[in-house]
């Protein structure tokens, strides 16, 4: 989920209007929008203003990702090719697409 899906789900939960959350948060409507839309990315700390204000906390933690032999393989030969070659790889249209 994007910083801009959100809080416009937080926003719709509570039943604002981008304009209602802007007012409170003394920026505009259309600041508002373009982080809902995804055009900006706010910082964390905006983020977790603009939920603050709202009356949600913005919780934020990591976990360690199982990563597979094979995985670390395939980053380990990646690493020794050239850029040219990486680049290549990386947009060619038969590449499968990302899980």
């Amino acid at each position: 989920m994007s910083a801009g899906e959100l809080l416009r789900e937080t926003r719709t939960r509570h039943g604002l209007t981008q304009r209602e959350l802007a007012i409170r948060a003394r920026t505009s409507q259309a600041a508002v929008s373009r982080i809902e839309r995804d055009v900006v990315s706010p910082s964390v700390s905006t983020l977790a203003v603009l939920l603050r204000l709202m009356n949600e906390e913005l919780v934020l933690g990591a976990r360690e990702v199982d990563v597979s032999h094979h995985e670390l393989e395939r980053v380990r030969e990646n690493v020794e090719l050239d850029v040219a070659t990486r680049i290549e790889r990386a947009t060619r249209s038969d590449r499968p697409s990302p899980r």
